[in-house]
């Protein structure tokens, strides 16, 4: 993993995008994988090194953001139901490169729109989530989360605002959490076929840690970079067309 020869470059760049994925409430994996896309990593390393780097990232997001007071348990158990025994079956499944490339670019979209603060609004008027729509939701999302390799935050935290069934921080709280057991089962599932860690993949953990922790603290509190997230939007966008057209 470490022998990509723009490896250096690579780990500069990883910090950046977990300070803003971390500050949104999200542990990163989209932003990792697109990153590990854009430097040619093999994709059978791909999947569980992000969602590695998820359980850790994510996990400090969380911790942050519930200091703060923020989250709905109520609203994050609608999701996690069915998303966690989802997430593993996921994870347990072996996707061809070339399909797995072009579902992620599409996954890759979702974060973006999140990024360019499409999905930023919130709504005064709260509804709860149904017994069979927080099933459906967690349940579609936690499938591709263990598939692809992310912890799905990066879409059911858009959907929570779309659906007013929560506020802006609320979400990225529920959706904090939401990524770090998907994570979790994901990689379980992962490994429980076959799949192996590199032990690279700890490096990059505690690289990426430097980034969470400063963007889950700064996130939950009061920042709000938007030129950054127009930065990382662009690499986003970038990657998004590779995995498309390779």
């Amino acid at each position: 993993m470490l022998q990509n020869e723009n490896i250096y470059l690579f780990l500069l760049i990883l910090p950046i995008v977990s300070f803003l994925y971390s500050s949104v409430g999200h542990g990163g994996a989209s932003g990792y994988l697109a990153l590990m896309a854009l430097f040619s990593f093999a994709p059978e390393s791909m999947k569980p090194t992000a969602l590695l780097l998820n359980i850790f990232v994510a996990g400090i997001s969380f911790y942050y953001y519930y200091k703060a007071g923020y989250f709905n348990k109520k609203l994050f158990l609608s999701f996690a139901i069915a998303s966690i025994p989802l997430a593993f079956v996921g994870g347990t499944i072996e996707v061809d490169a070339s399909i797995y490339k072009k579902i992620l670019a599409v996954l890759l979209i979702f974060a973006i729109l999140k990024m360019l603060n499409v999905f930023g609004k919130e709504s005064n008027y709260i509804k709860n989530v149904k017994p069979w729509q927080g099933i459906v939701v967690g349940g579609i999302i936690g499938f591709f989360s263990g598939l692809i390799g992310i912890g799905g935050g990066i879409i059911l935290s858009p959907v929570i605002l779309l659906l007013h069934w929560g506020k802006m921080k609320e979400a990225a709280t529920v959706s904090a959490l939401f990524i770090w057991v998907n994570s979790v089962s994901g990689l379980i599932g992962q490994l429980s076929s076959g799949v192996t860690l590199e032990k690279e993949s700890f490096l990059l953990v505690a690289i990426a840690l430097i980034g969470g922790v400063f963007g889950g603290y700064y996130g939950s509190k009061k920042i709000n970079n938007q030129k950054l997230r127009y930065i990382l939007a662009f690499v986003l966008i970038i990657a998004c067309v590779k995995l498309f057209f390779t």
